[in-house]
């Protein structure tokens, strides 16, 4: 692994949801998962960059799975975070396999499958070249793992929080039903608030502002996208604490 000294970005943290390890966005299947860590040992390999991994669990449970149940939120929520494990070990496992060096780490403690996270330790773990896979959530409930990635960015000094879609930039309205709808190059902060734009859920997003932690917003359908980014290009959408007159009517 090389130093590429022309990135924009020295580490990162990327976001992955859960949909993107399992075949039509269910379940855990090898194969799928295989391709997303080929993507990220690629980067890691030809970047250098110091990077870790927040996995989402929406492919094995998500919350609303219980609306209309009895089932208690905070029971859910625990089942999702054990769900982010799952996803963790086996992004690891793929990610070895193609020779990458990687430490799972969790907000839950689970001492004979993978690490309790320590900031010190993640930080060390990345300094030494490690991908350090980040699961468990905040380890509390009612916290998504949206708002796990913002706590974590921010808690590792990262340059920049990646998220990862299946869309290529944020719209100024549902491109899916307005066909006229205006891709964004860049939004600042307040203007995503005022206009409802879906970047995180509120509590993650809140956190980013309060710290000025900017999200890049890109499409990890093209595997280009990743290492276009952290070289300092300009895929997506950047939120960041500057505005744009790209979002003003």
């Amino acid at each position: 692994m090389r130093k590429d000294k022309s990135m924009a970005y020295k580490r990162v943290l990327l976001k992955v949801s859960g949909e993107v390890f399992g075949k039509e966005k269910q379940g855990l299947d090898f194969k799928t998962v295989n391709k997303v860590a080929s993507v990220i040992r690629k980067v890691h390999k030809n970047t250098g960059v110091e990077m870790a991994i927040v996995v989402g669990a929406g492919n094995l449970f998500r919350g609303r799975y219980i609306e209309g149940t009895a089932v208690d939120h905070v029971v859910a929520d625990q089942i999702g975070m054990l769900g982010t494990i799952m996803n963790a070990l086996a992004l690891q496992e793929e990610m070895e396999r193609l020779g990458d060096t990687t430490r799972v780490m969790s907000s839950i403690s689970i001492p004979t499958v993978c690490e309790l996270f320590i900031r010190r330790r993640a930080l060390r773990h990345m300094e030494k070249g490690r991908t350090v896979i980040l699961a468990g959530g905040t380890g509390n409930p009612y916290f998504t793992t949206d708002s796990a990635a913002a706590l974590r960015a921010i808690e590792l000094k990262c340059n920049v929080l990646l998220k990862a879609s299946n869309v290529d930039a944020i719209y100024d309205r549902d491109p899916e039903k307005y066909p006229n709808a205006k891709k964004l190059e860049r939004v600042d902060y307040q203007t995503a608030l005022e206009k409802g734009l879906k970047i995180m859920d509120n509590t993650a997003f809140a956190l980013c502002q309060s710290k000025q932690m900017p999200i890049v917003v890109f499409n990890f359908d093209r595997q280009e996208n990743l290492e276009r980014i952290i070289k300092g290009e300009r895929i997506g959408t950047l939120v960041s604490n500057y505005p744009s007159s790209q979002t003003k009517n």
